[in-house]
């Protein structure tokens, strides 16, 4: 197979020999909620001896409409999430959409996630990657899979070797997305570690009119696909009860599935690391 770089992501190392997982909410609906999703998601992840890190968006900024609720803001939300690596001992990630966010969420940190939307930004991902911090760039929707190249030399400018890239569904006609899984192939080609987005490549964008919906029961299924085809982790947004959620509810798995769905993921990752 390919020659892939292995990634830091701090205290994780990105290397092929288990799956990678990115879990958490879509959105931090409030410091109660946060606090209690990451510690229920650590108790499971302990006791699968996950490796991992813990997700959540202090702002979504390309809400369907101005009545959306985005989040807490990023530095409160950046400095939460700080808090909460520290305790669960493990890395945090978040989305960044400006420059000046990126220097921000830098400080507290581990993983400077760039949306879809923004991955052609070049300025933003200049900055990314001079913070020193590990980069997760997701795939735009009208993007090729080889096309990560550009970005991944735009990174390799600043000296910034940490970086990953994630496959979350290609444009497919109106309010549709589909999953190309040779896509996660062609970027492993190229040399790349990537991320398989379990959650957002079912979305349906603005489906709802005012909100983006979405098939939640298909994000396992495409995930054990995305396994199969030999990705390096997997990126699965979950909550209390989706029906609920502020942001995303359509797209993401119940969290009292989690763990099954986990264990079904990584007997599909030691088959495929035994016919490497």
């Amino acid at each position: 197979m390919f020659k892939l770089p292995v990634v830091k992501v701090g205290s994780v190392s990105v290397d092929g020999s288990e799956p990678l997982f990115i879990l958490g909410p879509c959105v931090m609906e409030s410091e109660e909620f946060i606090w209690d999703m990451a510690e229920r998601l650590g108790a499971i992840a302990n006791s699968l001896r996950l490796k991992w890190i813990f997700k959540a968006s202090y702002d979504k900024a390309n809400r369907s409409a101005i009545s959306s609720y985005r989040g807490m803001g990023v530095k409160d939300g950046c400095k939460l999430l700080e808090k909460i690596g520290q305790k669960l001992g493990v890395p945090v990630t978040t989305d960044v959409h400006t420059e000046e966010e990126t220097k921000i969420a830098a400080e507290h940190i581990d993983l400077l996630q760039i949306p879809a939307f923004l991955c052609r930004q070049t300025d933003l991902i200049l900055t990314a990657g001079q913070t020193g911090r590990a980069v997760n760039v997701k795939k735009g929707q009208f993007m090729a899979p080889w096309d990560v190249k550009n970005i991944a030399d735009k990174l390799a400018s600043t000296g910034c070797q940490n970086f990953l890239f994630t496959e979350r569904g290609t444009t497919f006609g109106y309010q549709n997305l589909v999953a190309d899984m040779r896509s996660l192939y062609w970027m492993r080609e190229l040399g790349y570690r990537v991320i398989f987005d379990a959650t957002h490549s079912v979305q349906r964008p603005g489906g709802q009119g005012t909100t983006t919906g979405g098939d939640g029961i298909l994000a396992p299924v495409l995930a054990r696909a995305a396994v199969a085809a030999g990705c390096d982790g997997v990126f699965m947004e979950t909550h209390l009860n989706p029906a609920k959620a502020l942001s995303d509810g359509p797209n993401q798995v119940p969290l009292s599935e989690i763990a099954q769905v986990i264990g079904q993921l990584r007997r599909i990752h030691a088959v495929v690391q035994e016919e490497v």
